[in-house]
C-alpha cells in the first residue's frame, strides 16, 4: 500500500498526513492500495461515533460504493488511461485524509473535543467529499469496460457528492449549546445542575469514571501542545470534564497498574540543594533566573505569572516587594546550563516543561477557576464525611488534579483537603493509605501545602507511614514527600528531630526497590543540608550502606545521589572518620575513573577532599599510596565543572604537600613524575 507509515498515536488531531502518491507508480499499485484504503475505511463502520455520525456514515457509505468500482476494474484486468490514473491519485490522497478524520471523530477520549469543534469536522467533511466529486469530473467513465449497473452506482455517487448537505447534526449542537451553558454558568460563579452535566455525559456516551478521565487525558495533552489563543477554551472544558468526573461518578474504577505518580521525577535535582537550582514558584528547574526587590530568586515566566495575577508580596518570604524589577541573575544562569551540560539533560525539554507548568500558576480561565473552586470543595467535603469509598476516591482524585498544577493545588489546599488527608495516612486500607500521602506528596510542593502540613502536626504522621506504612509504595511515596518537606530549611530540623525518621529512610534503603532506595537516599540529603542532622544519619549506619549501593549498584543516578550524600557526611569529622574506617578509597577511586557523571566526580572530589582536611595526615597517606589518582584529579581540573576544578585544585596541592614534607619519598613516587599544575 503506497502510504506514509503513521503512529496514530502519536498523531495530532486534525492533522491529515496524507501523501500523495508519485507520478511514476504504476495504475495496478495505485489500483491496489485504492482497494486497500477503501477496505480500510469500510471498517469504521463498526466503530463508535459519538458525534458526527450522519456526516460519517455518509462518507463511509459513498466510499463502500467507490470500493465496488475499484474491485470491479481490478477483476476485470482493464488498462486505465492516464486521466483515470490522474483521479485516481487525486482519489488516494482525499481518501487518506478521510480516514485520518474518520480516526479523529471515533478516537477514545476525544469526544467532548470533537464535539465542540462540530463546525471545523463539518467543513473537513465538505471539503474532502467536494474533492471526491471534483476528481471524478476528470474521469472518462464512459470510455472504460465495466458494466452498467457499476457506472451508474460512481455517476450516483459523484452526483450525491457534488449536492451532499454536509451539517451539523441537531443532537450534537444541542449537546454544544449545552456545555457552552455550563462553562456560562461556571464563569459566573453559578454551580451547574446534576441532571445537565449527566445528559451531556451520556450523549457523549461518557458512562464511567475511566471514560470521564480519558477525556480529561486527552484534553491535557491538548492543552499542552495548544498556542495560547487556545489555552483557555481548553482550560474550560478541562475543568468541565474534570468537575463531572468527581461529581457525577461515585466510583472508580480505574486500573492500578501504572504508577505514575511514585516513580522517580527528582533525577535532575536530586544531588543538589532543592533551593539551588528550582523555582520557588514551580518547584522546576529555572530557565531564566531573575531576582525580585527581596533578594528572592525565581524563574521569570513564574514571577511573572505571579506579579500579573496582582500579587504585591514576594512568594517565598512574604515581604511587601519595593517594585517590581526583575533583576537577570545571569551568575546563576550560567551554573544552571553548565549543570545540564555537564549531565546531559535536555534543556529544550525543560524549558517546555518549566513553560508547561508556569502555565499552570493561573487558572486558563475564569470557569477553570470556578469550576476547580466547586470540586475542591466537593473532594474536601467527601474527606470528611464520606463514606471510606468516597473517602479514596476523593484522595485519588486530590492525586491527578495536583499532579502537575499549581492552580489547583492552591485551590486544593485552600478548601481544606490537607487535614483530612493527614488523617487518612492512619487508615487501614491499603488503597486510602497510598492514595492519601500521594496527594500530599502532590500538595506538599505547594508553600503554602507544606506550612499547613507542619502547622498540622503532619510531620509526624508522613513519618509514620515512612516506618509502618502498609505497602511499600506507600514508604517510598512517604520519603519523596519529606524530600519536598525538607526543601524549607527550618523544617530539616523538626523533621531531623523526630526519632524514627532517619532511621526509617535507612530501612527503606535497605528494604526498598531501586525507586524506594533513591527516594531515601535524597531525602536523607535533604535532611543532612542541616548540620544538626548529619550526627543522626551517620549513627545510623547510613554510610557502610552507601558504599554498598556504590559498590553494587547498576543505576547510576541511585550511585551520583549516595554519592552526594556521602560528600555531605564527609564534611564532618565522624562522617571522614566512618569513610576512612570503611577504606573505602579504592572504590571512590575506580568510581571517580569510571563515572561518566559530571557530578558524580565532583562528590567524588569532595569526598577526597573532606576526609583529608578531616583526617589529616593519616587520610592523606591513604590516598597518596593510590598512584592513579593524581592523572584522574589532573582530568577534573581540565574538564571538570568550575566548582570541581577547584576542589580537584586544593586537592592536588593537599597531596604535593604532603609528598614535600614526608621523611621519605618512596611512598608517593607517583607524583615526581607528574605535570606541573597551578593549585589555589
Amino acid at each position: 500500500m503506497i502510504q506514509k507509515k503513521f503512529n496514530e498515536v502519536d498523531r495530532r488531531i486534525f492533522y491529515f498526513p496524507a501523501v500523495r502518491p508519485c507520478e511514476t507508480v504504476s495504475p495496478a499499485t495505485l489500483l491496489g492500495s485504492l482497494i486497500v484504503l477503501s477496505q480500510n475505511i469500510g471498517n469504521y463502520q463498526s466503530k463508535f461515533f459519538a458525534t458526527q455520525r450522519r456526516n460519517s456514515r455518509e462518507a463511509i457509505r459513498q466510499i463502500g460504493i467507490l470500493l465496488v468500482f475499484f474491485e470491479e476494474i481490478h477483476d476485470r484486468g482493464l488498462i486505465l488511461p492516464e486521466t483515470a490514473v490522474l483521479c485516481f491519485s487525486e482519489l488516494h490522497l482525499t481518501f487518506q485524509k478521510i480516514r485520518f478524520l474518520l480516526e479523529d471523530c471515533s478516537r477514545e477520549g476525544a469526544r467532548l473535543w470533537i464535539l465542540m469543534k462540530s463546525e471545523m469536522v463539518v467543513t473537513q467533511f465538505r471539503v474532502l467529499i467536494r474533492t471526491v466529486a471534483t476528481a471524478f469530473d476528470i474521469l472518462p467513465l464512459n470510455s472504460m469496460d465495466i458494466c452498467g449497473e457499476v457506472m451508474e452506482l460512481v455517476e450516483l455517487v459523484a452526483k450525491q457528492a457534488r449536492k451532499a448537505r454536509i451539517e451539523i447534526d441537531p443532537n450534537d449542537e444541542r449537546a454544544m449549546r449545552r456545555v457552552l451553558s455550563v462553562l456560562d454558568l461556571f464563569e459566573k460563579g453559578i454551580e451547574p445542575e446534576f441532571q445537565v452535566l449527566k445528559w451531556v455525559l451520556d450523549y457523549l456516551e461518557i458512562k464511567t469514571w475511566s471514560d470521564c478521565n480519558k477525556e480529561i487525558k486527552f484534553l491535557e495533552q491538548q492543552w499542552v501542545e495548544s498556542e495560547e489563543r487556545e489555552v483557555p477554551f481548553l482550560s474550560s472544558l478541562l475543568g468541565f470534564m474534570c468537575y463531572c468526573r468527581v461529581r457525577i461518578f461515585d466510583t472508580l474504577d480505574y486500573q492500578n497498574a501504572d504508577q505514575t505518580d511514585v516513580r522517580c521525577n527528582m533525577e535532575v535535582l536530586s544531588c543538589l540543594n532543592p533551593e539551588d537550582f528550582r523555582c520557588p514558584i514551580s518547584l522546576e528547574l529555572m530557565i531564566d533566573p531573575v531576582t525580585v526587590s527581596t533578594g528572592q530568586t525565581y524563574d521569570r515566566s513564574s514571577i511573572q505569572k505571579w506579579l500579573k495575577a496582582g500579587h504585591t508580596i514576594c512568594p517565598k518570604t512574604g515581604e511587601k516587594l519595593t517594585n517590581t524589577e526583575l533583576v537577570p541573575n545571569t551568575n546563576l544562569r550560567k551554573l544552571i546550563h553548565q549543570f545540564c551540560a555537564d549531565n546531559g539533560v535536555s534543556l529544550a525539554k525543560t524549558v517546555k516543561k518549566t513553560r508547561d507548568i508556569a502555565r499552570t500558576i493561573l487558572p486558563g480561565s475564569p470557569a477553570a477557576a470556578e469550576a476547580m473552586k466547586f470540586l475542591s470543595r466537593i473532594v474536601a467535603r467527601n474527606l470528611v464525611f464520606g463514606t471510606s469509598e468516597q473517602k479514596n476516591k476523593a484522595a485519588y482524585e486530590i492525586r491527578l488534579l495536583a499532579k502537575a498544577n499549581i492552580f489547583n493545588r492552591s485551590c486544593l489546599i485552600e478548601a481544606g483537603t490537607i487535614p483530612p488527608l493527614l488523617n487518612l495516612l492512619y487508615s487501614f486500607n491499603k488503597s486510602i493509605q497510598e492514595n492519601a500521602i500521594a496527594a500530599l506528596l502532590k500538595l506538599s510542593k505547594h508553600a503554602n501545602g507544606k506550612k499547613i502540613v507542619v502547622e498540622n502536626g503532619g510531620l509526624r504522621s508522613i513519618v509514620a507511614v515512612l516506618k509502618r506504612g502498609i505497602s511499600l509504595e506507600a514508604k517510598q511515596t512517604a520519603a519523596a514527600t519529606i524530600f519536598y518537606l525538607s526543601s524549607v530549611k527550618g523544617y530539616r530540623r523538626l523533621i531531623g528531630e523526630i526519632d524514627e525518621t532517619i532511621p526509617a529512610l535507612v530501612d527503606l534503603i535497605k528494604e526498598g526497590t531501586p525507586c524506594g532506595k533513591k527516594n531515601g537516599v535524597v531525602a536523607l540529603f535533604g535532611l543532612a543540608l542541616y548540620h544538626g542532622n548529619r550526627q543522626r544519619v551517620i549513627d545510623a549506619g547510613t554510610i557502610p550502606l552507601l558504599l554498598h549501593i556504590i559498590a553494587s549498584s547498576n543505576k547510576d543516578e541511585l550511585i551520583v545521589d549516595s554519592l552526594a550524600l556521602l560528600a555531605t557526611l564527609a564534611e564532618c569529622l565522624d562522617g571522614a572518620l566512618a569513610i576512612l574506617q570503611a577504606s573505602s578509597f579504592p572504590l571512590i577511586t575506580r568510581i571517580l575513573q569510571s563515572t561518566t557523571s559530571q557530578a558524580g566526580k565532583e562528590h567524588c572530589v569532595s569526598i577526597f577532599l573532606s576526609c583529608c582536611t578531616n583526617g589529616g595526615d593519616e587520610a592523606v597517606a591513604v590516598l597518596a599510596k593510590d598512584t592513579s589518582v593524581m592523572s584522574s584529579l589532573y582530568s577534573v581540573t581540565t574538564d571538570g565543572t568550575a566548582q570541581a576544578s577547584k576542589k580537584a585544585r586544593s586537592l592536588i596541592k593537599m597531596l604535593h604537600k604532603f609528598h614535600e614534607t614526608s621523611s621519605s619519598g618512596h611512598g608517593c613516587q607517583a607524583f615526581t613524575n607528574e605535570q606541573s599544575v597551578h593549585v589555589w
